[in-house]
């Protein structure tokens, strides 16, 4: 898990585009709200690998998880952000959060 949100925060330093256009319009600092993201991202799976900040640093991976939906609900309304992606699998990304959620919260017990 720590692996993967790692991984997810580093892109988005390296590949910014695609993270600035699924940015609802409300969101201000859109530059640095991308950048930011992907510091949180890196944080918190690098601080799954200390078992002294682990359960607060799972209880920050969900509390983003839930931040993150209001731009999956805005790629599905905005021809622009969803970028030809097929309205199914943006459907899909919402449930998905469901279940890295659930998968977060696996690791708390």
């Amino acid at each position: 898990m720590a692996g993967v949100y790692v991984l997810a925060g580093i892109a988005h330093w390296f590949f910014p585009k695609p993270y600035l256009r699924i940015l609802p319009g409300w969101v201000p600092w859109k530059q640095f709200t991308v950048a930011a993201s992907g510091l949180l991202e890196v944080v918190l799976g690098m601080a799954l690998l200390f078992p002294t900040i682990r359960t607060p640093a799972l209880y920050g991976i969900m509390a983003m998880l839930v931040a993150f939906l209001p731009v999956h609900t805005h790629m599905l309304t905005d021809p622009r952000a969803g970028k030809g992606i097929p309205k199914w699998l943006l459907w899909l990304r919402i449930p998905l959060q469901g279940l890295l959620i659930a998968w977060a919260w696996a690791y708390l017990g």
